[in-house]
């Protein structure tokens, strides 16, 4: 009766797997019109260029131009440019690696595939035209890879994510707990491997163009929608300036290294309690859920698209702290479509909605808090 027992369970989650990605799908075509169709804010165009660079002009990332992002990003900037349409094809691209992690959530739990599903109409218009669907897929295969008691695999994919998007690096500490704790100590291992072979080879070709990738994410001042920046133009009037491919509060940079501090103090208390309690699932997925949310709240940049680091993860958490989160997070979703992509050179330029902008932010770190405060004990 076991075996039937399983072949049952695994039909359950195909057809929920199946179900949630044809939803997936759904809601994808539907960001394509009403009002999702008009005034986009793209960034395909910029990705283009590296691809193009790459596959039509044989250059070398890094060395012969410059690259924003990690090595590990450029498989999703170079496939597009195999073909004739770029916009359409990253898109799709995007597309697929969303199918993807709706069928990683159904594999460990059905029902918070079907909310990852909705990613599309959460998000907005802009889930076609970033790149932030392949790292978050990265990173969710290995939370659920662990889950499953597979932790080579875990860390290997674990490994690929940091290679793609720097902030997967904040799941590194309770991955390595977990796997220490339950013996599989050469795990880590495979993450090294994987993260040495996706950036060592442009450190040796371009080590200057690659530190100046890092130098210049790490240098980035408060972009207007941040926490910090967010309490400046609701109650303030600041200078606005572009620079670092956003638009940002101008000098404040003290208010910057006090939320640069206050990120990695959130992070460390929660890797240390994590590692002071069991490391059984249920927490695994919720203080995973919870460091990246405080990195995401915390950071001296807030875009749009850092939501979906956080939409396959935040509905694995179960109980009533999963519904409660998941409600969080939601309401962090239509508050930040109330002004993108549609009302942000009205709020970029004129301050318009600042304390919609606010009111987002302060709805994440009412996230952070259902994620990580302990439960109270009954006497």
């Amino acid at each position: 009766m076991i075996l039937p027992s399983r072949i049952s369970l695994q039909l359950d989650r195909t057809s929920a797997a199946l179900a949630a990605a044809a939803v997936f799908l759904v809601c994808w075509g539907l960001v394509h019109t009403w009002f999702w169709g008009h005034g986009q804010l793209v960034d395909w165009p910029v990705y283009q260029t590296y691809g193009d660079a790459i596959v039509h002009h044989g250059e070398v990332p890094y060395r012969d131009f410059a690259v924003e992002y990690p090595p590990g990003a450029l498989p999703s900037f170079v496939v597009p440019s195999l073909f004739g349409d770029y916009a359409a094809a990253f898109a799709w691209t995007m597309c697929a690696c969303g199918v993807a992690l709706v069928a990683v959530v159904a594999r460990v739990r059905p029902l918070p595939a079907l909310y990852v599903a909705l990613a599309p109409v959460l998000v907005g218009s802009l889930i076609l035209s970033r790149f932030d669907l392949w790292p978050a897929l990265l990173a969710t295969a290995a939370l659920v890879a662990l889950l499953l008691e597979r932790p080579v695999t875990a860390w290997a994919l674990l490994g690929l994510a940091v290679a793609a998007k720097l902030w997967p690096v904040v799941l590194v500490p309770v991955a390595f707990v977990r796997s220490w704790r339950r013996g599989d100590r050469r795990a880590p291992l495979a993450g090294a491997a994987t993260l040495l072979a996706a950036v060592v080879p442009f450190a040796v070709l371009a080590p200057h163009g690659v530190w100046a990738s890092v130098r210049g994410q790490a240098s980035r001042p408060l972009q207007i929608e941040s926490l910090g920046a967010a309490f400046f133009t609701t109650f303030g009037h600041p200078r606005i300036v572009s620079s670092h491919g956003s638009q940002n509060v101008a000098g404040h940079a003290t208010a910057a290294t006090a939320l640069a501090l206050v990120q990695v103090a959130a992070l460390v208390a929660l890797w240390l309690a994590f590692a002071r309690g069991p490391v059984d699932d249920s927490r695994l997925v919720r203080y995973a859920a919870a460091a990246v949310t405080a990195f995401v709240v915390f950071d001296k940049v807030l875009s749009p698209q850092y939501l979906l680091w956080l939409i396959p993860l935040v509905p694995l958490v179960r109980g009533a702290r999963g519904i409660a989160a998941t409600a969080a997070l939601t309401a962090a979703c239509v508050l930040t479509q109330v002004w993108f992509p549609l009302r942000y050179w009205s709020y970029a330029n004129d301050l318009h909605l600042a304390g919609v902008v606010l009111a987002r932010d302060l709805a994440l770190v009412g996230l952070l808090g259902i994620l990580a405060l302990p439960v109270a004990r009954r006497g």
